[in-house]
């Protein structure tokens, strides 16, 4: 299904379909090659209700404007083009029609959420846009033809948490507090499958609103289930406010939670209580001597002082990286530099280091970027990599079809 898309697509392309009905170059969509230099793009939440977000966009364009002055990709520099969406996903949409025929981009690199690179995906699907390192979350992203996420489905996470629970630390006992959206339903989802893996029945499966700020009743279920551990997926601040009302009722037992929780700004807000916590990442510790770790702290200290840096932004940075590696494959193969042939260059990569991420591959039909996780644990005022990447649990998941 996905080969018989991307021709229809593609045939649309080179018979100069674009939107607005006007031709459309298959050869040359942002590319200067006398110049070498290529177009790319993003939306991003300047305004609106997250402008926060705009940590992971100054991330990626670090790594971009490092990139550039340590002599580009083989060669060719990258011209980095956002535009604010205001975290709207029709305004999102309108963004890229305007990075795609105003600004010419080749592709769309480290575009900013869940909701808004899905209510892109029709557009990008008709004018054959690679979305390469959308930071968000959906399942659909790991079967879209021309979509090349890194960030997992938090099922497998959840997975791999339960997985050093179990498997690691011997414990039998597991409850999991879930927020109640689909981060959170993702996550019970490979909570549940790989317990009825395991032949385990949970201890207790408590959800929340994302805006709770009283854990009190939660934790008291918990406690009443006899749980030895604990695997919360929400929000830092959910975790901080779990931690605190576990404290208060003497709730004694490990401690377990997504990858983009293992960052400063949960320390602190749960301060000591966050030492010793477990995290599922598919990053590596930002405080890691690895050659791209060092490279995104010291660029966010050049280019973004007053950025913090933690996980946050080496998720804007290791989604850059994605089209870096990209491109410099499909340089390497000497075909003709067009979006269909990226696509085909990533479909290349197999257990890649890309920025923070480990052995990172994308397939024909499967865009999984990371299919492997390790785990951190928070210790004292750092955090420290425990159990080394390894492949997700033995968890399967029906992934939406490409529509």
């Amino acid at each position: 299904m996905f080969t018989e898309l991307r021709g229809a697509v593609a045939a649309m392309v080179l018979a100069g379909v674009a939107a607005g009905g006007s031709p459309a170059a298959a050869a040359d969509i942002g590319i200067d090659a006398e110049n070498k230099v290529v177009t790319i793009g993003a939306f991003t939440p300047v305004t609106g209700p997250v402008p926060f977000y705009a940590i992971l966009t100054h991330a990626a364009e670090a790594y971009y404007r490092n990139l550039n002055e340590t002599g580009g990709i083989d060669g060719w520099t990258v011209n980095y083009v956002t535009k604010d969406d205001g975290y709207d996903p029709a305004r999102s949409v309108a963004v890229t029609r305007q990075l795609v025929e105003d600004d010419g981009i080749f592709a769309l690199s480290a575009p900013i959420g869940t909701a808004t690179n899905v209510a892109v995906l029709p557009y990008a699907r008709e004018v054959r846009l690679p979305v390469v390192g959308p930071i968000g979350g959906a399942s659909a992203f790991f079967v879209e033809p021309n979509v090349f996420p890194l960030l997992p489905d938090y099922g497998w996470s959840a997975a791999s948490n339960l997985d050093y629970a179990v498997n690691t630390l011997g414990l039998k006992k597991v409850a999991l507090l879930w927020e109640n959206d689909e981060l959170g339903k993702s996550a019970k989802r490979g909570f549940d499958t790989y317990m009825e893996e395991l032949g385990l029945a949970e201890a207790e499966s408590v959800p929340f609103d994302v805006k709770t700020t009283s854990f009190s009743p939660h934790i008291r279920r918990v406690a009443n289930s006899g749980a030895e551990a604990v695997i919360l997926f929400g929000s830092n601040a959910n975790l901080a406010a779990a931690l605190k009302a576990a404290d208060l009722q003497g709730l004694d037992v490990a401690w377990f939670a997504p990858f983009f929780t293992a960052d400063p700004s949960t320390l602190k807000l749960a301060g000591d209580l966050l030492d010793g916590v477990y995290f599922s990442s598919w990053l590596l510790p930002v405080s890691s001597d690895e050659p791209e770790i060092a490279a995104y702290r010291d660029s966010i200290a050049r280019y973004y002082p007053d950025d913090p840096v933690g996980v946050f932004g080496l998720n804007g940075w290791s989604n850059a990286a994605i089209f870096h590696k990209g491109f410099e494959a499909l340089l390497k193969s000497g075909n003709e530099l067009t979006r269909e042939n990226l696509v085909a260059a990533l479909e290349t990569l197999e257990g890649a280091a890309v920025g923070g991420a480990r052995g990172v591959t994308f397939e024909l039909g499967d865009h999984r970027g990371t299919r492997q996780e390790g785990i951190i644990q928070a210790k004292g005022d750092s955090f420290e990599l425990v159990q080394e990447f390894r492949a997700y649990p033995p968890v399967v998941f029906e992934a939406p079809k490409s529509q």
